[in-house]
């Protein structure tokens, strides 16, 4: 899935539009209170003012009272820096990926760059996750083998 600057920064348009969202949106809704959000993401109150705090989403707005109004857009980035977060990616290259969408299109080879550096990284977590899980598999089969053996008398 690759999100671009146009699919962040335009009204209307889902910038994780292959992505399944783990929990339905109201339809036509695109206003959502900082509670409604955490019921949507699982995130905590705390970690959407940090992710604010620190830049990764400077773009929240607000109504006339402060209080914080979150639209599907935003959603859509949540669960773009979730998918991130899973990843393993550090959160300073997170706010750097941020930071280089909302400078423009000619932050584009740095953002790829970027994206496929973690991808680089994914792939050697899923290799040795891999080699890990031939090592599960071994031991089980060998205690599920020592189990069916019968048992020897002492001498």
């Amino acid at each position: 899935m690759t999100v671009t600057e146009t699919e962040i920064t335009s009204p209307g348009v889902d910038a994780c539009a292959s992505a399944p969202r783990a929990h339905p949106r109201p339809e036509g809704q695109d206003q959502y209170t900082i509670s409604e959000v955490v019921a949507f993401t699982g995130l905590t109150a705390h970690t959407l003012r940090w992710y604010e705090r620190i830049g990764l989403m400077p773009h929240v707005d607000r109504s006339h009272t402060g209080q914080r109004r979150f639209t599907n857009r935003d959603l859509d980035w949540l669960s773009f820096v979730g998918k991130l977060r899973l990843t393993g990616m550090p959160v300073a290259h997170m706010v750097r990926y941020a930071e280089l969408l909302r400078e423009g299109d000619h932050t584009f080879e740095e953002r790829r760059e970027l994206l496929e550096a973690t991808r680089r990284d994914v792939r050697t977590r899923i290799a040795e996750l891999h080699d890990t899980l031939a090592v599960l598999d071994h031991k089980i089969d060998f205690y599920a083998g020592a189990r069916r053996a019968p048992e020897r008398p002492s001498a």
